[in-house]
């Protein structure tokens, strides 16, 4: 099915980086195997689970830990090139579909974070959810859903980010409505599942446009296909772009990462999915589901620098939707009485200031907030019990 299109960089990264793309690769494994087989094991399935996340963190621990020796190495030059692999996927219309690694200093970074949080939580569930009549459906899910987010950061292209984007929204319905049985549940659940697909057309109408602006320059200049990450950053920066084409790509890519990242207007179901087990609101309002929106601003900055004018004269669309969520969130906090809503909504403020990281210019600040914050809200999460 697949055909290798793109050989390794002449200077390989190391097997680590090499083959980051096992890490979403091993737990997508293990969701299929806990789905046929996990209700005869000894423990139901959670065994696989856990030791995919594992493996997964191996990966990732073992490809940060060689980007820092790569970029050690290359101390004097201005630029360490990422390491990228495709495939041939399939060609339809004299369009060649291919998927792939894209694997720099951004992607190492989430990587890490997203499998050691994931880990964590899924041994954290193994005594917080024991006895559950669906059980092995939760950890089917959460395996799976981990290996959304963890596909999505590897992506060299755009298809396999939105596969990875979509994998993670199917899967924190089934999350939030673990306990489908009581109505505020099932409600929630829909309400999480309706907002972000509204903001998820967003994602689709931005992909589309970036394709039919970019691929004639992607493929004549770079030789790559309009879908591929590094291509559409190029053609961003490379002064080609029409202003009101890109305008309208990077709006309907905010809209995307609005739904996704619980940015005002749409901010309101990330409180209400408190109603799922509490390890999946440590993950998904730490490391996966919400901060999926923050990284494909950062993912595709040029994208956004450009078309949205960042450091431009005046304020831009993040910075003022950044603000405004910032102070309503925190606004917001003051007045709830559970513990868990105070979370919530301290996890939109924090989103916030991430938005308000890029919207200013300020890239890795906000990289660095994604890191920082994932590990503290986990911990509080975890902590704050039922």
């Amino acid at each position: 099915m697949f055909a290798a299109s793109e050989t390794l960089a002449p200077l390989s990264g190391g097997w680590f980086l090499d083959n980051a793309w096992l890490a979403p690769v091993v737990p997508t494994i293990g969701f299929a195997l806990i789905v046929l087989f996990g209700k005869r094991l000894p423990k139901k399935g959670s065994e696989i689970g856990v030791l995919s996340l594992l493996a997964s963190l191996v990966v990732a621990s073992g490809a940060a830990w060689q980007w820092i020796q790569r970029v050690n190495s290359a101390a004097e030059e201005q630029f360490v090139a990422p390491v990228v692999r495709t495939w041939s996927w399939w060609q339809a219309g004299g369009v060649e579909f291919t998927i792939g690694q894209h694997v720099d200093g951004l992607t190492v970074t989430v990587l890490f974070v997203v499998a050691f949080i994931s880990t964590l939580v899924q041994i954290y569930s193994l005594e917080y959810l024991r006895g559950d009549r669906r059980y092995t459906h939760f950890f089917a899910a959460l395996t799976l859903f981990s290996a959304g987010m963890l596909a999505m950061v590897v992506a060299e292209d755009m298809i396999l980010f939105l596969l990875g984007w979509e994998i993670m929204g199917l899967c924190s319905f089934m999350l939030i409505g673990h306990w489908w049985e009581d109505g505020a549940n099932s409600r929630a659940a829909l309400k999480a599942f309706f907002t972000v697909r509204t903001g998820d057309m967003g994602l689709l109408v931005g992909i589309a446009i970036l394709f039919f602006a970019a691929n004639e320059w992607t493929t004549e200049n770079l030789g790559l296909s309009g879908f591929s990450i590094r291509g559409i950053s190029a053609w961003a920066l490379s002064g080609d772009p029409n202003s009101t084409v890109i305008l309208m790509a990077a709006i309907a890519l905010f809209i995307a990462c609005i739904g996704k990242s619980g940015q005002f207007p749409l901010h309101t179901w990330l409180p209400d999915a408190m109603a799922g087990p509490t390890p999946v609101s440590s993950l998904l309002h730490s490391s996966t589901m919400v901060v999926a929106g923050v990284f494909l601003v950062a993912r595709l900055y040029p994208v956004f620098f450009a078309g949205l004018d960042i450091l431009g004269p005046s304020s831009n669309v993040i910075m003022v939707i950044a603000a405004i969520t910032i102070v309503i969130a925190a606004a917001l906090a003051f007045v709830q009485t559970d513990i868990k809503r105070v979370l919530a909504y301290s996890t939109v403020s924090q989103l916030g200031y991430m938005m308000l990281g890029l919207g200013a210019g300020a890239w890795l600040p906000a990289v660095f907030h994604i890191f920082t914050h994932a590990f503290f809200k986990a911990c509080l999460f975890l902590c704050a019990g039922s």
